[in-house]
C-alpha cells in the first residue's frame, strides 16, 4: 500500500467530501458484528470513523493505514491506530477478526494482503469487508484519464486501483488459506453532494500526482474532468451520482 503513489490522502478533504464512505460502511460493520472483548484489526482504517464504531461495541480494535495524515486523524479520536503497509502486515495470530472498508482496492498486491490478514487471525477468525469491485467508478475514471491525456500528461497505462471480480477475489483469498469465502458485487449509485470535481480532488489527487500535475493545477484539472462526465449522472435535483460498484465479502480462517 505504501508503494501505491496514487494513494494520497488529506484527512480534512476526506471528512469534507467523503463522509459518505464510512456512512455506507454501516451494513458491513453489522456483518462484522463485533463482540465485546474481541480483538479486531481494521485494515485501511482511514480517519477512524468505523474503527470508533467497532470500539464502541466493546472490542479492542487496532487500526492500520498507510496514510500518516489519516492515522493522525484516527488517533485524534483516541483510537489505537498505526501507519502500516497493508501489503506487509507482520501480525501473528493475535486477532479474532479483521475488517476492511473501502481500502483493499488501494492495495495492489492482493495476494500479499491476503497472506498478511490470514497470518494476523487466530484459528477460526473471520475477515469481513467491502471494497471497490469490477466496474467501480468507470465513468469517473474515464473522465479524469481523458482530461489528463487531452492536456498532454503522461498517464499510467493501468489505473492504480484493484477492482476485482468476485471470482478473482475469492481465488486469491482461498489460495491464502481462507475457507467459506463469499464475495458479491453490489451496484451502489452514490450521491456526491460536493460534486464530482471535489471527488476528483479527494480521491484522485494521487493519480494526478503520478501524471505530474502540479498541485496548483489540480483543481482546474478536476473541474475540467467533471465537465466530461455524462449528464445522465446528474439528477433532476442537481446532485451528481457516482457509479460505484462494491465487492462485499466474508471468510474465515480454518479452526
Amino acid at each position: 500500500m505504501s508503494d501505491n503513489l496514487a494513494s494520497r490522502w488529506n484527512a480534512a478533504d476526506y471528512q469534507a467530501n467523503a463522509a459518505f464512505v464510512p456512512a455506507l460502511g454501516a451494513p458491513v460493520l453489522a456483518l462484522l458484528a463485533p463482540v465485546a472483548g474481541e480483538r479486531i484489526l481494521d485494515l485501511g482504517c482511514g480517519d477512524g470513523a468505523l474503527t470508533a464504531a467497532i470500539a464502541q461495541a466493546g472490542a479492542a480494535v487496532v487500526g492500520v493505514d498507510a496514510s500518516a495524515d489519516m492515522v493522525a486523524a484516527a488517533r485524534a479520536r483516541g483510537l489505537d491506530a498505526h501507519v502500516v503497509d497493508g501489503e506487509a502486515l507482520t501480525f501473528a495470530a493475535e486477532f479474532d477478526a479483521a475488517f476492511s472498508n473501502a481500502a483493499l482496492h488501494w492495495m495492489l498486491d492482493g495476494a500479499a494482503v491476503a497472506r498478511g490478514v490470514f497470518a494476523a487471525l487466530r484459528p477460526g477468525g473471520r475477515f469481513v469487508g467491502e471494497m471497490g469491485g469490477a466496474g467501480n467508478v468507470r465513468n469517473l475514471r474515464a473522465a479524469i484519464r481523458a482530461e489528463l491525456e487531452a492536456r498532454g500528461y503522461a498517464v499510467p497505462a493501468n489505473d492504480p486501483q484493484w477492482y476485482p471480480s468476485p471470482e478473482d477475489f475469492a481465488a486469491i483469498y482461498a489460495a491464502a488459506g481462507f475457507v467459506d469465502v463469499e464475495a458479491r458485487l453490489i451496484d451502489r449509485p452514490t450521491p456526491l453532494p460536493a460534486g464530482p470535481a471535489a471527488w476528483f480532488q479527494t480521491f484522485r489527487a494521487g493519480f494526478m500526482d503520478t501524471a505530474a500535475v502540479p498541485d496548483a493545477d489540480q483543481a482546474e484539472v478536476a473541474a475540467a474532468a467533471a465537465a466530461r462526465l455524462p449528464t445522465t449522472m446528474q439528477g433532476a435535483d442537481g446532485i451528481w451520482i457516482a457509479d460505484y460498484v462494491r465487492l462485499r465479502f466474508t471468510m474465515r480462517k480454518p479452526d
